[in-house]
């Protein structure tokens, strides 16, 4: 057994087991130094923990709608992360009304309840307008043209945001109850983040409902599998893509409320960034995996919140917090590298087979 494994060994498999040890090294020693030195408290872990399941919920919430789109069409929707930025100036154009007129302060549920629904309105009509108008005409092209058209939705959605709101950036109203803190057990975190977790996970949880439990999720799943077999089945896929888009493209609005509540400003660029960031987590997770998605954000968040303190500052970095992208990416390619179908990708192609 030991002499046929090493005669099938390479020196690709040798170079990614040497990296394998140099990754788990580097991560162990910069690990090590911070902890040793000890800068943190346990309320600056609690804090970073909690900013990292909020960032998280929302990376989880752009993942959700790059998976299913691409499920159904294996097409990457590059202009979901603007479909997030409109969902984001919708609440922020309803949130304004709200709070000047009083309601956002003597009905604050309602208020939000309303942004809520407003931001994922808008935000599934114009993910469903991109869908009939950009991509469905290349649905069937074959090359780089849904790629190419893809990419262009994205600049387009976000230079007209910029040419009808302009090129600064909005401060979102406060929302009374969501300031303060809120202490769990031992844990104090801010209202605001709390609120955002607890919200991101009750819509993923709705999202899972639709497509587990509904004759649509069915449908979806269908197509997923194997489009043709469904036609014969009776499912019309045009019906299905848009219920996708749709459903995509609401999820996305609504993460565009929660990340205005957490960080009180919308810009027309915030889209592009969180955009690429949902994309990774996806990848992370396993494409085309609904709950790969949601794994993927939360892991992707909690890296990027606490990797600086966790593992840069270990090595003497002056200003770790400026590379927290680096960790994020460094950990997608990582993932790439040694598990290429992601974290819960293996799963779903053996449910498959």
């Amino acid at each position: 057994m030991l002499r046929d494994w090493l005669r099938r060994l390479t020196w690709v498999d040798l170079f990614l087991v040497a990296l394998r040890i140099a990754v788990l090294l580097l991560v162990s020693t910069g690990a090590w130094g911070s902890l040793r030195e000890a800068r943190y408290s346990a309320e600056h872990w609690t804090y970073f923990v909690g900013f990292g399941l909020t960032m998280g919920a929302i990376y989880a919430l752009l993942a959700l709608g790059f998976t299913m789109v691409y499920g159904i069409l294996r097409l990457v929707n590059f202009a979901h992360g603007e479909v997030f930025m409109v969902g984001a100036f919708a609440a922020y154009f309803t949130a304004v009304p709200l709070s000047s007129s009083g309601v956002a302060a003597g009905m604050p549920l309602l208020a939000t309840a309303v942004m809520l629904a407003c931001a994922m309105a808008v935000a599934a009509g114009v993910a469903v307008a991109v869908e009939r108008i950009a991509y469905r005409p290349f649905r069937r092209a074959g090359g780089y043209a849904p790629l190419i058209t893809a990419i262009g939705a994205s600049f387009f959605l976000q230079y007209s945001a910029r040419g009808m709101f302009g090129p600064r950036s909005r401060a979102f109203p406060e929302i009374a109850m969501l300031n303060g803190q809120v202490t769990i057990g031992a844990m104090t975190l801010p209202r605001v983040q709390v609120a955002v977790v607890l919200a991101a996970v009750l819509v993923m949880a709705g999202l899972w409902l639709i497509v587990v439990r509904t004759r649509m999720g069915k449908a979806m799943r269908a197509v997923s599998e194997d489009q043709h077999a469904a036609i014969l089945m009776g499912i019309d896929p045009d019906r299905v893509v848009v219920f996708t888009f749709a459903l995509g493209g609401a999820i996305a609005g609504a993460a565009g409320l929660f990340y205005a509540l957490t960080f009180k400003q919308v810009v027309f660029y915030m889209g592009f960034f969180l955009g690429v960031k949902g994309f990774a987590a996806a990848v992370l997770g396993g494409i085309g995996n609904i709950p790969g998605a949601m794994l993927g954000g939360f892991l992707l968040g909690i890296a990027e919140s606490t990797g600086p303190a966790l593992f840069l500052e270990g090595f003497g970095i002056d200003s770790p917090y400026q590379l927290r992208d680096v960790i994020a990416y460094a950990m997608l390619v990582m993932v790439l590298v040694f598990r290429p179908q992601g974290l819960l990708g293996e799963r779903l192609a053996v449910k498959r087979a």
